[in-house]
């Protein structure tokens, strides 16, 4: 073979080499880019919702209801146990609410509000507001109107008025009556509040909102 053949073999074998490796590369890259063009998704993480009442599988399925809770049932609060001695039944203007004395395994006296409160807003479902109330010295004072600072912390009035309830067990209040209340908010979101059983003085209390779950039944009351 002379030598011009074999330079134009040589220079012919070293284009097709040439041709094939752009061609893988080319394909290669056409792979990558489809790869990223259409990555394999994650199912969408659903976001936790409230605990409406109304509502199939919240309060009384995905946990205890605190609605049915009885004078005499033995329960926890966060994991502590707590007895039932007695409950406090209230209306006021359409709206009612319970609120349950409970004594703790220190023979500590603490209150327990259930009542299903109506959306803020129109369309809004009605929620459960469980809270624990724990009382404050009130050192004279009451409840004002307007803004009032308590222990260093202003409070705006959020309701007030005057509302029947009727009582079981052992409340250490009359059987029935009528009381005086006066509800405050601070801009944290602290709740404080005044109550007074006619013919008797003001008390006064914070609330901590109690999460779904946070209470469970020990014993149920026959």
């Amino acid at each position: 073979m002379s030598m011009t053949a074999m330079v134009v073999l040589g220079l012919s074998i070293a284009t097709v080499l040439l041709l094939l490796g752009a061609f893988l590369a080319t394909l290669r890259q056409d792979r990558k880019g489809r790869a990223t063009a259409t990555p394999v998704e994650a199912a969408p993480v659903e976001p936790p919702l409230p605990a409406p009442v109304g509502a199939v599988g919240y309060a009384g399925h995905d946990y205890a209801d605190p609605r049915t809770i009885k004078v005499g049932d033995r329960i926890r609060v966060h994991g502590q146990p707590a007895s039932v001695l007695g409950a406090v039944y209230i209306s006021w203007q359409g709206q009612e609410w319970t609120e349950h004395l409970l004594r703790d395994a220190a023979r500590r006296f603490q209150w327990l509000s259930v009542e299903v409160r109506q959306g803020l807003a129109d369309g809004d479902p009605p929620h459960l507001e469980v809270l624990l109330w724990t009382e404050v010295p009130t050192q004279g004072m009451v409840p004002a109107k307007s803004m009032l600072i308590m222990e260093g912390v202003e409070f705006f009035p959020v309701d007030r008025g005057t509302a029947a309830f009727r009582c079981e067990g052992e409340t250490g209040i009359p059987e029935r009556g009528l009381l005086d209340f006066a509800d405050y908010r601070a801009s944290d979101g602290r709740l404080l509040s005044f109550e007074r059983i006619q013919g008797r003085g003001w008390t006064a209390s914070y609330a901590q909102p109690l999460p779904p779950g946070s209470i469970d039944f020990v014993s149920r009351a026959p």
